[in-house]
């Protein structure tokens, strides 16, 4: 089982969650609205903490559980669906879960 993080765009999220209806058997995800700031090498540093404490932007985090088999599926969506070329597009990444539990299930 591999857990799917992404950091993306808002305006991109019914995109994704419309291609991820697509899936057969979408394990599911949760979406939270997140801020944000990448590193920039072309963008001037702000000129003072006031700048830099305000130099945040509007972004959904989703993560998914995924089977094994789905996640480069997934992956290979969020990227296409999301990218943009522009700076602030976001960020996707995957880690191993070893252990995983229903809550309802005993």
């Amino acid at each position: 089982m591999k857990e799917i993080k992404a950091v993306i765009q808002p305006a991109r999220l019914p995109r994704v969650r419309e291609a991820f209806r697509q899936i057969p058997d979408f394990p599911g995800m949760t979406v939270t609205k997140a801020e944000g700031s990448g590193y920039h090498p072309d963008k001037p540093n702000p000129p003072g903490i006031k700048s830099e404490l305000t130099d945040y932007s509007a972004k959904v985090r989703i993560e998914i559980l995924a089977p094994d088999d789905q996640a480069a599926e997934l992956v290979r969506i969020i990227r296409t669906l999301c990218h943009t070329g522009r700076p602030g597009d976001g960020v996707v990444w995957v880690t191993d879960v070893e252990l995983f539990h229903r809550i309802r299930e005993n």
